[in-house]
């Protein structure tokens, strides 16, 4: 049985006007990612790996080419659509945690829950990252690994089918960056989230199904893992 194709990009071209130069950030992607898969997006800075994520989460605009998610065209979608689309179907990690200093975990999570379908309670969430006992404490009374992994649970909280996220342990160390890791290996196993994580890291690339290299803002290759090693067993 084949897997179900989540998105599916012909040609998606992004060029960004900076004044009198034109900067290609992406140059034609043709790319499908599938249901419940976990991929490392691999590459430089610069070659096109945030831009992709953007525009299939919704946050950015294509210049030219198609984006599909589920069969549903979004490079035809309107604001509105797309701030819909977000909402319910994407959630997003990013290298900083964006927490709201002045609520406690339990808090900065209902954030989301509150305006979500389908949501998990935010204890539910935090359970989930590994952090239950956590969840009266304010961002200042955490580390910053357990502030990524309370921004994990804000974004799964509302039981997204996609989780985009971009280099969520640039900010952390070795050994706290594999344990943040192992909480998005987790919720991609038992949420089965198709889950995309952006790295420049290539020991990262480990834990996929698939990694997909960029460079300057093509798809210069892709290959499957024989074997998916556990979060646990990489360290850099």
């Amino acid at each position: 049985m084949n897997p179900e194709i989540v998105f599916q990009t012909r040609g998606l071209t992004k060029v960004y006007d900076m004044g009198e130069v034109q900067v290609h950030a992406l140059r034609g992607i043709d790319l499908e990612l599938y249901a419940g898969e976990l991929v490392v997006l691999l590459g430089a800075s610069g070659s096109g790996k945030s831009t992709l994520v953007n525009i299939l989460g919704g946050l950015d605009t294509a210049t030219d080419g198609e984006v599909f998610y589920r069969g549903r065209e979004l490079t035809r979608a309107d604001d509105r659509e797309l701030t819909e689309y977000r909402r319910h179907h994407v959630g997003f990690v990013f290298q900083f945690y964006n927490l709201i200093p002045s609520l406690t975990a339990r808090e900065n999570v209902a954030i989301v829950t509150e305006i979500a379908r389908n949501p998990m309670t935010p204890e539910e969430a935090l359970e989930l990252v590994g952090l239950g006992d956590r969840k009266d404490s304010f961002p200042a009374q955490l580390s910053g690994g357990q502030q990524q992994r309370v921004a994990i649970a804000r974004a799964i909280a509302k039981q997204p089918s996609v989780l985009l996220c971009d280099e969520p342990t640039g900010a952390l160390d070795s050994k706290t960056g594999v344990i943040v890791l192992e909480a998005l290996e987790r919720v991609n196993r038992e949420l089965k989230t198709t889950t995309v994580i952006i790295t420049h890291n290539a020991v990262q690339a480990d834990m996929a199904e698939r990694i997909i290299y960029l460079s300057d803002g093509l798809v210069t290759r892709i290959r499957r893992n024989a074997e998916k090693k556990a979060a646990r067993d990489l360290s850099w």
